[in-house]
């Protein structure tokens, strides 16, 4: 009885999503044994529609802008998904330079640091599994500094005192995908 147990519980961990979002907490699984977990005081969550989607929203709070995206299994991007939400939220928010301080790609995360205009940082988290993405920005730092640790030991963080930039927008891949074409349905 107790292998099946163990089996079960292996395959449950394995199984886990990489990240959700539950009882203003964001979760996110670094390995199979260990979750990160980063609670939210106040935050906006809205809802995004889109026939190729299956769930979608955008959260933001005093520091935090994430945009989560679950395509339909039929859908796929016309892209490369985060080349798309750089150069969406560059278009959007008519920053003149968005220079890449920082990149790291780590399992199914990637982990850039951005100087915006030559006058301040911004963190951003890249996240992907199978048919989700979830784009992060990180106007502080804490999240970024967090999960980048945890999944490089020796990491060290040079943006202390860095000027850091503020979450104070409202953009969506989903909601202008209608125009843009981000994703489709895959073609035979």
């Amino acid at each position: 009885m107790g292998f099946f147990k163990n089996l079960l519980n292996t395959i449950a961990k394995a199984a886990r999503p990489i990240y959700t979002f539950q009882d203003n907490t964001l979760l996110f699984k670094i390995s199979s044994d260990v979750i990160h977990s980063y609670a939210l005081d106040k935050y906006d969550l809205k809802t995004r529609h889109d026939p190729y989607v299956f769930e979608a929203y955008t959260l933001t709070s005093k520091d935090i802008f994430l945009e989560y995206i679950k395509v339909d299994s039929e859908t796929s991007w016309n892209g490369s998904a985060i080349n798309f939400y750089e150069s969406f939220f560059k278009d959007e928010l008519k920053i003149k330079t968005l220079k890449t301080l920082e990149d790291e790609e780590i399992d199914t995360y990637v982990f850039k640091v951005f100087e915006v205009n030559e006058k301040f940082i911004l963190f951003f988290i890249y996240i992907y599994e199978v048919n989700k993405d979830i784009f992060i920005i990180d106007s502080k730092g804490d999240l970024y500094k967090d999960l980048i640790s945890k999944k490089i030991k020796d990491y060290e963080f040079k943006y202390e005192k860095s000027l850091k930039g503020e979450i104070n927008f409202d953009i969506s891949l989903v909601k202008n995908n209608a125009l843009q074409e981000f994703f489709t349905y895959e073609r035979d």
